[in-house]
């Protein structure tokens, strides 16, 4: 089994290219959605090898999944097209987890745009239910073993490509903790993210507090009316311009409504 691989979901690229702009100097899984169906490998100027999957399947949850049960690497790290790696990325994640060795999961730090930041890592913390949702997937790093044994996978309701805005994130995370993973957060930066225009975020619409709410059900349940009100009154200032508070949480309350549902369906996630 080899010791590490980065776990690349891309859309529409030529793999190839995305190799040398991400600097991905480690063994590889690239998952690139795009019009037909294919695999290959191409063998690194270090011996490393990156294996490329293309397919038409659509949604960032089905694209990582997809490399999931294709891994073979014993730590694997989540990652996206944009992301460019610093000079011996691999070695500082496997130094992490030697480090921590009860830990099953550690995130790290990608450096990014200011309008895009959620958090920063600034020393070794616990992660739990209530600060989980700060950190992309991109950050993390995880056993395999762990991930397996506990059965966690993407959602494929949530994110590009799916029914609803982002959460996919947050709800793989809180999956993760739900299943008795050890997730921690370490100081160590191991990129840079290349900034692009998002491709899920229209503003604070409508449609915005609606997937609010419907992430808000599978996230915490019982607790979704009152995690939202607290989320739509001390964001308020910002986010309720074009669609007023009262608004705002009305739909978020039938976007909770509508979690419900799907999660009484067949369908689920």
């Amino acid at each position: 089994m080899k010791k590490f691989e980065v776990l690349v979901s891309a859309l529409n690229n030529d793999p190839e290219q995305l190799i040398g702009r991400m600097n991905l100097g480690s063994d590889a899984v690239i998952i690139n959605q795009t019009d037909h169906n294919d695999k290959r490998a191409v063998r690194l100027d270090n011996g490393n090898t990156v294996r490329i999957f293309e397919n038409t399947d659509r949604g960032v949850g089905a694209s990582r999944n997809k490399a999931l049960s294709k891994a073979e690497g014993e730590i694997v790290l989540f990652s996206d097209e944009d992301i460019i790696y610093d000079k011996g990325y691999d070695k500082k994640i496997l130094k992490a987890f030697a480090e921590n060795a009860d830990a099953d999961i550690i995130l790290f730090n990608i450096e990014v745009d200011e309008r895009r930041r959620t958090y920063w890592i600034d020393k070794r913390t616990k992660v739990g239910r209530f600060n989980s949702g700060r950190y992309p997937a991109y950050s993390a790093a995880a056993r395999l073993s762990s991930l397996k044994k506990a059965g966690v996978k993407f959602s494929l309701l949530f994110g590009g490509g799916a029914p609803y805005s982002n959460g996919e994130d947050s709800l793989f995370f809180m999956d993760c903790l739900r299943n008795g993973l050890k997730i921690v957060a370490v100081p160590v930066k191991l990129g840079k993210e290349e900034f692009r225009d998002s491709t899920w975020f229209k503003g604070y619409n409508e449609k915005f507090f609606f997937d609010r709410g419907v992430l808000y059900h599978f996230l915490y349940r019982w607790a979704a009316v009152i995690w939202g009100f607290r989320f739509v009154i001390t964001k308020r200032k910002v986010m309720c311009r074009d669609v007023n508070a009262v608004k705002a949480l009305s739909l978020l309350c039938a976007g909770i409504r509508k979690g419900k549902k799907l999660d009484k369906s067949s369908g689920g996630r």
